[in-house]
């Protein structure tokens, strides 16, 4: 048998199995997105204010096909990303700041835990330090200069970055009108409450929307039907229809050895 890039039974394969949990890490990236200094690159090709939510979303598909995929098939699609960036970079004859880069490693790293606490429950010291091991494989792979060595270093950087790298901007306001044309109104307004929700202070602060949180009596209905496993219509009826199939892929079937 074939190595895993993340074995069967880590709390990574947990948390990136369930298409919920997913949701809410796409949730968390597309309010840290917006606020990014580096948006702007996401600018340059066209596709994220064309496609916002396809463009986060795939973001967040190649975590998931990472995680749960054998050692090989995952290093050459980290190997793919690299490439495409790579690509971008020629074409705009610049840079990709080694930050920015940075950035998005550790928003799936803070987002995986903070969607996974909101949805289910706290998660120990070593899970967390398992779900950084797990991202930074992947930084090492893409080889990113000044990554942390383990979680602690890890959790002293992200606030550094959080309050040197975010900026709320024009592509800020823009990316949030595109975000509500996307989604319509009704999803819009539920992505900003879980938004709300997961992520950190600094970044709910800058956020250009209302900060009033209503949403926690909802997300404990959810839970409820959850554990009962009735989520099912209420998921569906929340997804947008042009991604409802893809979105429903995410889910694994992590108990029978997924």
């Amino acid at each position: 048998m074939k190595a895993l890039f993340v074995q069967k039974g880590s709390i990574v394969r947990k948390i990136w199995g369930r298409a919920d949990t997913c949701l809410f890490i796409f949730a968390g990236a597309a309010a840290e997105f917006a606020l990014n200094k580096a948006v702007d690159w996401l600018y340059f090709t066209g596709r994220l204010p064309a496609d916002p939510l396809g463009r986060l979303f795939s973001t967040v598909t190649y975590a998931h096909k990472i995680i749960f995929s054998e050692e090989d098939a995952a290093l050459r699609a980290i190997d793919q990303i690299t490439a495409i960036h790579k690509d971008v970079e020629k074409n705009r004859d610049a840079q990709i700041p080694d930050w920015a880069y940075r950035d998005v490693l550790f928003l799936l790293i803070g987002y995986s835990i903070s969607s996974f606490e909101l949805l289910d429950r706290k998660l120990s010291d070593a899970e967390k330090a398992e779900i950084f091991n797990v991202f930074y494989r992947v930084g090492v792979r893409m080889q990113l200069v000044g990554l942390p060595g383990n979680f602690t270093e890890w959790m002293v950087m992200r606030e550094d970055h959080l309050q040197q790298n975010l900026n709320s901007s024009e592509f800020t306001i823009d990316l949030y009108h595109q975000y509500k044309k996307h989604l319509g109104a009704i999803r819009f307004v539920i992505l900003k409450q879980v938004q709300l929700q997961l992520v950190p202070l600094r970044v709910k602060k800058m956020l250009p929307i209302d900060k009033i949180t209503w949403s926690i009596p909802f997300i404990w209905l959810y839970k409820l039907f959850k554990a009962i496993k009735l989520e099912g219509p209420l998921k569906n009826a929340l997804l947008p229809s042009k991604y409802k199939a893809e979105i429903n892929k995410l889910d694994v079937d992590v108990v029978n050895g997924e």
